[in-house]
């Protein structure tokens, strides 16, 4: 089934086109019907939860696995499709797996210069090191992998994938490995090197923040398929359903009636979307961050349950009298200094959202 072509240039950013791709294993479906188009050094980040389909949508991006249907363009070679199928080292891809996959027999020098046989021992040797100097790990050369901590193994990783110069890089969740506070260090250095090099990047994450920080677009997978696309700021600020919602934010969650152009809901009213008719029961979500305290004469009232210090932030849980559950809300601590038991309530329109009560249950089938 290979099929010979000519390698792109080294260095050269490659676009990436999936066509309605597909992958199954006997009659069970792991990717249905995915198009995704990745411009030539941007960087795409793949989320969702656990067993949604994002890694076995790399993996056949990376020609580790061929697809059941549809093609893969990477620039204007097409390297999976009907009757073709060109092999991962013929690809031009570089590959970052989450365990680094590093050789233990192997110094760091080594590993880097792994995939460079193809050249010249002077030439590897200078690519190595040039390397190995721009990520800051040179002093790393003769070590090997167990000598080194977490955050320098992921640099060593990331030292051989970007060495050979791939035309399209492909992440397969690289920080998850790191502690958290060291986790944002080094993801925000390695995207900034990519941008550098203006590589393409797809990444893989299950983690909203980290889709939402670092790339320019972000693909929501659910259950082997693309809920939704878009800059995370798009995701975040318009989401297409309560899945894609709940994704990526907490919601205090109720249902209103439509009257007037207006959903009423225990919370406030919000505006209701268009062609809703009047009656028409609606689902709201609106973020803790969208409810705020306010004496204006659309304000509800709510009793203090709980307070929690959170840092700069402090958590309030809230009842009303016409909710049976509590509602949270978040504030910059010292917002309320004193220690009131009431509290009353103003809702911001630009943080709920408002769909059919059809989907309240549907988005949380778990995946």
């Amino acid at each position: 089934m290979g099929v010979t072509q000519t390698l792109p240039d080294e260095g050269e950013a490659l676009s990436v086109v999936a066509s309605g791709l597909s992958r199954r294993i006997g009659d069970h479906a792991i990717l249905t019907d995915i198009d995704l188009s990745v411009a030539a050094g941007e960087i795409v980040c793949l989320v969702g939860h656990s067993g949604c389909g994002k890694s076995s949508l790399l993996r056949l991006l990376a020609g580790v696995d061929a697809p059941s249907g549809g093609t893969i363009r990477l620039g204007e070679r097409i390297v999976a499709g009907p009757g073709r199928f060109v092999e991962p080292e013929q690809r031009g891809v570089g590959l970052m797996f989450q365990d680094y996959a590093l050789f233990p027999h192997m110094t760091v020098a080594q590993n880097v210069g792994f995939g460079l046989r193809k050249h010249g021992r002077g030439e590897v040797a200078a690519r190595v090191a040039s390397t190995l100097q721009r990520l800051g790990i040179a002093h790393f050369a003769d070590r090997y992998p167990h000598m080194l901590s977490g955050g320098e193994q992921q640099r060593v990783a990331l030292a051989r994938a970007i060495a050979p110069k791939p035309g399209v890089l492909l992440m397969d969740e690289p920080f998850s490995n790191l502690d958290s506070r060291l986790r944002e260090t080094v993801r925000v250095e390695t995207l900034d090197l990519l941008r550098q090099l203006g590589t393409t990047v797809v990444l893989v994450t299950h983690d909203p923040q980290e889709a939402l920080m670092l790339s320019d677009r972000v693909a929501l997978m659910r259950a082997g398929r693309i809920v939704q696309a878009g800059t995370g700021r798009e995701l975040y600020h318009q989401p297409a359903t309560p899945f894609v919602a709940r994704f990526f934010s907490d919601f205090n969650e109720v249902t209103g009636r439509c009257r007037n152009g207006m959903v009423e809901t225990p919370l406030g009213r919000v505006p209701a979307p268009a062609g809703t008719r009047d009656g028409e029961n609606l689902l709201v979500l609106v973020r803790p961050g969208g409810l705020h305290p306010s004496e204006s004469a659309d304000s509800i009232e709510a009793e203090i349950v709980h307070r929690q210090f959170c840092g700069e932030m402090e958590q309030i849980g809230l009842r009303i009298d016409t909710l049976p559950q509590i509602i949270t809300i978040r504030r910059n601590a010292g917002d309320l200094a004193s220690h009131p038991a009431r509290l009353r309530l103003a809702l911001d329109h630009k943080e709920a959202f408002v769909f059919p009560t059809s989907l309240m249950n549907s988005s949380r089938v778990a995946d």
